[in-house]
C-alpha cells in the first residue's frame, strides 16, 4: 500500500496502534514528545521514535503524510489535530474524544471543513466483534425498537488518577462517551431527549448522578442512567422484536430470546479482539483503506456535543 502514515504519540495507546500497523505490514513514522515515553515505545515495539514533539518535526520535514493517527494525551488532542490540519494532512484519526470540551471539538470540525479534510474520532468499541455480531442480529430482526445504557464510573478509582487539568473535570466526555457513543451508534442519534442530573464530585463538580430518556432518529425509545457515587458498570442493551442484545461487558455479546428468561453468550469470532486492543485492528484498517464504515466522523461528533452537554450539564 503506497501510503505515508504518521503516528503522533508514543505512550501506551500509541504502542497499541503500532502493533496493528505492524500486523498490516505498513510503513509508518512515530513522532513522540518526551524522551522517556519514546524509549519505552521503542523497547516495546522495536520501532524508532522521533522525540521532541510534533511542532519540531513539522519544521524539519517537507513531507505531508497521507494519513495521521493522533494518540497523544487527551489534553493535547485538539491542539495536535489542528496542527496537522494546518500542515495539510487530509486524513486524520484522532483518539477520543478529540478535545476537552464542546468548543475544542467544534474548532476541530470547523478547521477540517475549511481544509476539506477527513477527520474521524477513534471510538474503537464500534468495531468490537460483539458489536458487529449485534448489528447482524439487529438487521435480521428488522432493527432496534428500544435501547438502554449505563455509564457508571468508579469514582473511588478515578479520583486517584493523575491527569492534566480539565481531563477529570470533563470525565464524561473523556471516558464515559465510550459507552454513550456506542449506544447511539447502534440505536440511533437522539432526536428528542429529557435529561436529569444530581450531585457532584470535587473533581467533577457538574454532576455525579445522571438519568434521562428520549427517542432516536430511528424511532427507537431509549433510557439511561449512571451513578458515580454508587455501584455499577458500563453496559448497553439493544432490544429488537425478537431479542435482547446485552453488551455487558461490552467486549462480549449475550442474547436473550423473546419468550425466554435464559441469557446465553453469542458465538462470535473474537480472535482480533484477543490479539490486539479490542476494536483497534478493524478501526485502523478501515481508516487506512479510506473506508468510512463504522468510523465516527468529526461532524457527527461535534453535533453530538449539544446532547452530551445536556446529559452532563456541561457548559
Amino acid at each position: 500500500m503506497n501510503k505515508d502514515i504518521w503516528l503522533i504519540g508514543s505512550g501506551g495507546m500509541a504502542i497499541d496502534y503500532v502493533k496493528v500497523l505492524q500486523a498490516l505490514e505498513l510503513e509508518f513514522s512515530i513522532i513522540g514528545r518526551g524522551a522517556q515515553s519514546a524509549k519505552v515505545c521503542q523497547e516495546a515495539t522495536g520501532c524508532e521514535v522521533v522525540s521532541g514533539g510534533l511542532v519540531g518535526y513539522l519544521a524539519t520535514t517537507p513531507v505531508v503524510p497521507t494519513h495521521a493517527i493522533v494518540a497523544v494525551g487527551v489534553e493535547k488532542l485538539h491542539e495536535t489535530t489542528l496542527q496537522l490540519l494546518e500542515y495539510g494532512v487530509q486524513n486524520i484519526l484522532v483518539e477520543k474524544p478529540a478535545g476537552l470540551n464542546k468548543q475544542e471539538i467544534e474548532a476541530v470540525y470547523r478547521k477540517a471543513k475549511e481544509k476539506n479534510a477527513r477527520v474521524f474520532v477513534a471510538y474503537n468499541r464500534r468495531f468490537y466483534a460483539s458489536v458487529l455480531k449485534a448489528q447482524e442480529i439487529m438487521a435480521e430482526d428488522g432493527g432496534v425498537t428500544s435501547f438502554n445504557f449505563e455509564f457508571t464510573e468508579w469514582a473511588h478509582e478515578i479520583e486517584k488518577l493523575d491527569k492534566a487539568t480539565g481531563v477529570k473535570e470533563n470525565w464524561f466526555l473523556s471516558n464515559s462517551t465510550h459507552v454513550v457513543d456506542l449506544a447511539f451508534y447502534l440505536g440511533g442519534k437522539p432526536k428528542d431527549i429529557s435529561t436529569f442530573t444530581a450531585g457532584g464530585l470535587y473533581w467533577h463538580p457538574t454532576a455525579s448522578i445522571f438519568a434521562g430518556a428520549g427517542v432516536s432518529e430511528s424511532g427507537a425509545l431509549f433510557c439511561y442512567q449512571a451513578n458515580w457515587e454508587s455501584a455499577g458498570r458500563w453496559s448497553v442493551e439493544i432490544l429488537t422484536k425478537k431479542h435482547r442484545l446485552i453488551l455487558r461487558p461490552m467486549e462480549k455479546l449475550q442474547i436473550q430470546k423473546k419468550g425466554s428468561v435464559a441469557v446465553e453468550f453469542a458465538a462470535c469470532d473474537y480472535k482480533l479482539d484477543e490479539k490486539f486492543k479490542p476494536g483497534l485492528f478493524l478501526q485502523t484498517k478501515y481508516f487506512i483503506d479510506n473506508d468510512e464504515f463504522g468510523l465516527c466522523d468529526i461532524e457527527y461528533h461535534a453535533d453530538m456535543m449539544v446532547k452530551y452537554n445536556e446529559i452532563t450539564s456541561y457548559k
